[in-house]
C-alpha cells in the first residue's frame, strides 16, 4: 500500500513510526522485517505455493 507525503503511523501497541519520505510503502503481506514499512519481502514469495514452501 502506498501513502503520499510524510506519514506517522500508530501501531496497535502504541508505538509510532514516522516516515518523512514523499511516498511510503506499507507492508500488507506481513513478511516485512521492517514492519509496518514494506521491505519488498513479498517479492520472494512464490504465488500459489504452500506456506511451508515459501
Amino acid at each position: 500500500m502506498l501513502l503520499e507525503g510524510p506519514v506517522e503511523i500508530e501501531l496497535p501497541d502504541g508505538r509510532r513510526v514516522l516516515s518523512e519520505r514523499p511516498v511510503t510503502a506499507l507492508c500488507v503481506c506481513g513478511n516485512s522485517r521492517r514492519y509496518p514499512v514494506c521491505d519488498t519481502s513479498h517479492r520472494r514469495r512464490v504465488r500459489g505455493a504452500p506456506e511451508e514452501d515459501r
